[in-house]
This record gives structure tokens, C-alpha cells and sequence, in this order.
């Protein structure tokens, strides 16, 4: 049987030409596998993780001690999917007369979160024994964060995020689903 070959062409959502292992800021959401609430609940407007909430956080903490060039910002791990800023930074040693070197090849974005979900997947995986079941959507939403303003107002709606989940557009049971891109408002 002939599988239809536009089923598996994924258009990208990535700036085309960017280098997105270059300094930066970025916003990242990633989505559990058909939105299943599976990390907690959130009550009153906060989030209570469970231990596969848990776990994810601890795995999200974790790029940044594997990786010395990432600084994570604001994030909130929400019931099934996470929001974070995470920022790139310059590879620099030495002191203010030591000109900068480059003291490992540097993952772009889609790398590091790809090591991100690989960790978190095997460790639910292993609390689940479920080897082998997917947890993650396969994509993954980014922003690039050009100026102060914006990375302001990032931080505000992942700040506010478990407080707006009754109206938050990935919870399946929402009232009223904000739009796509409220953050940028």
C-alpha cells in the first residue's frame, strides 16, 4: 500500500536562514502528545505538578547544567505543556583581555529541545513503564525574542499562564480559548 508522500512533508515553522545556535533569547512551548494532561492540575490558578510534572522540571533545570551556554529565563511547566525562555549565550573564558573562544560546538534550539524531550520522555517513560510511548507533540512553537519589550511581556504571560488556564487555548476543557499569540498583545 503507497503511503501519500504530502502526509509526511512537514512544513517548517523555523525562520528560514536563521542560525539559531547564535546568541539568543527564545520562547519555546512544547505539547504533550494529543494534549493530555498528564504533568498536574491547576487549582485556584496555580499549578500543583505531580510527579511526572515533576520530573519534567527537574529534566527542563537540567539543559542548563548540561549545556553552559543555555540560561533559562521564565517557565512554567502547565499540565500538558511547557512555556520557557531560553537564552543562548556567548562561549566566553578568561578575563577582559582574553579574546573569547569557543569551548564546545554549540546545539542550535531544535537540538537542544530535541535533547530535552529525549531526557523527559525516557524518565516518565521509566516512572510509567511505558518504554518506548511517545510524550511529546513531534513539533514544537518558537519565538525569537528581538527586543526588552517583548521579552517583558513573554515573561508576563508565562508568569500568568496557570492563572488564565480555565481560558488557555492548549487546555482541552477551556471556556473560551484565548488566541493563538496572546503574549504579543
Amino acid at each position: 500500500m503507497a503511503q501519500d508522500p504530502a502526509r509526511h512533508h512537514r512544513r517548517s515553522i523555523r525562520l528560514k536562514g536563521y542560525d539559531y545556535s547564535q546568541a539568543g533569547a527564545y520562547f519555546v512551548t512544547l505539547c504533550t502528545q494529543d494534549r493530555a494532561c498528564i504533568f498536574g492540575v491547576v487549582v485556584n490558578g496555580e499549578v500543583q505538578l505531580n510527579e511526572y510534572g515533576r520530573k519534567v522540571a527537574d529534566c527542563w533545570l537540567w539543559l542548563a547544567e548540561q549545556y553552559p551556554y543555555i540560561h533559562l529565563d521564565e517557565w512554567v511547566v502547565m499540565p500538558n505543556h511547557i512555556h520557557g525562555i531560553m537564552v543562548t549565550i556567548a562561549d566566553c573564558r578568561g578575563g577582559s583581555r582574553t579574546a573569547p573562544t569557543v569551548t564546545s560546538k554549540r546545539k542550535p534550539l531544535g537540538r537542544l529541545i530535541g535533547a530535552f524531550k529525549t531526557v523527559s520522555t525516557k524518565h516518565i517513560n521509566d516512572i510509567r513503564t511505558t518504554p518506548g510511548a511517545k510524550l511529546w507533540q513531534r513539533n514544537y512553537y518558537e519565538h525569537i525574542i528581538r527586543d526588552e519589550p517583548s521579552l517583558h511581556r513573554i515573561r508576563q504571560y508565562i508568569t500568568n499562564n496557570p492563572a488564565r488556564w480555565e481560558t488557555d487555548r492548549e487546555n482541552p476543557a477551556a471556556l473560551a480559548p484565548e488566541p493563538e499569540n496572546a503574549w504579543s498583545a
